[in-house]
């Protein structure tokens, strides 16, 4: 008996009609068997949630670098908030809630050590720059499984590439950089409906600031519990969309702003907070040192793990291996090459 195919047909039973079916996926980027239990896109979620550079992600932060507290989000479980309210959504919605996971698991995996500062060093750094969407694409596609990649439906590997909205509009501004799917269009905002949320909590905890704080007009849309913000966002994308008869997905004007507002005011109060920056002042400096000693190093570098692939720069090569890290590696690996080791007798 072929699960996979039953499971097919119940989705075109039950799925609206502006889902992505997964026996309507463009498939993969190399012919490859097809699981007779789960559908691409099942098989798709289930080859990230076992790859290394997922289970990176427990030790790489979100917004507080190396947290003494044990409720502080990591990357980890940021990446697993987007993945509840994305599939949330995605089910309201009747969209194919398989394909929404498999990008939410994987929106982040190229992710760099020490948040967004590593980002920075790293496209400061890189030739052609770096950033953490295309990472994440090179992370599914080269750098898993000893170069060989996880060779992900084409709807996976376009939604990760286009989760990501930087510091303007929440909706992607043009079809070109919007999602072929519906799903993937639910992770972006899904993403920043997990962040703007759970970064406030988590600097709420931290003291880094006070929920009195809070701008009053923000709050009054968005509402002032962490709870309370998510049922909001969520209920307004589900009815926003549904009014749209599902063409895109999208929030109401005054979510949009409020959300947009808060996000500017999370910059200004609790990303660029000097008790937050200093640390990370340092976790720069970290970042930079280690590029530039492996690059002039390579013997060095191949040592410490780093891989060289075929036809890439070393420049490239590092910045693999360094986005790879998780906080703990980076701040051991720079101790054994920066710093005095105690004596080891023979």
């Amino acid at each position: 008996m072929n699960i996979r195919k039953s499971l097919e047909a119940f989705e075109e039973q039950i799925l609206s009609s502006s889902a992505c079916l997964s026996v309507n996926s463009q498939g993969r980027r190399f012919a490859a068997k097809e699981c007779t239990i789960r559908t691409v896109f099942q098989h798709d979620r289930d080859r990230i949630l076992h790859c290394k550079a997922f289970r990176r992600l427990k030790y790489k932060t979100q917004v507080f670098l190396s947290p003494e507290g044990d409720h502080y989000r990591t990357r980890l479980t940021h990446t697993l908030e987007v993945s509840q309210v994305a599939r949330t959504i995605s089910r309201a919605l009747r969209l194919n809630e398989d394909l929404t996971e498999a990008i939410s698991l994987g929106h982040d995996l190229g992710h760099t050590p020490f948040g967004h500062v590593g980002e920075r060093v790293l496209n400061e750094l890189v030739p052609g720059g770096f950033h953490h969407v295309r990472q994440s694409l090179r992370v599914v596609d080269v750098l898993e499984k000893e170069g060989r990649g996880l060779n992900l439906t084409h709807e996976v590997r376009d939604g990760i590439l286009k989760h990501s909205k930087g510091q303007g509009g929440l909706l992607a501004p043009d079809e070109k950089s919007r999602a072929v799917t519906l799903e993937g269009q639910i992770v972006r905002l899904a993403d920043i409906i997990a962040y703007v949320s759970h970064d406030l909590d988590d600097a709420i905890r931290g003291r880094v600031i006070r929920t009195s704080d809070i701008p009053k007009d923000i709050s009054a849309v968005i509402g002032l519990r962490h709870s309370c913000r998510i049922d909001r966002m969520i209920r307004d994308l589900i009815s926003q969309t549904l009014a749209d008869d599902c063409r895109t997905i999208r929030l109401s004007v005054e979510m949009d702003e409020a959300i947009r507002a808060l996000r500017s005011w999370l910059f200004e109060h609790v990303y660029r907070a000097e008790s937050v920056q200093t640390e990370f002042d340092k976790a720069s400096h970290l970042l930079r040192e280690l590029f530039l000693y492996f690059c002039e190093n390579e013997a060095i570098f191949l040592k410490h793990g780093g891989r060289r692939f075929d036809g890439d720069a070393l420049e490239v090569s590092v910045a693999d291996f360094i986005a790879g890290m998780t906080d703990r590696f980076a701040l051991t690996l720079y101790r054994q090459c920066f710093l005095p080791q105690p004596w080891k007798s023979i």
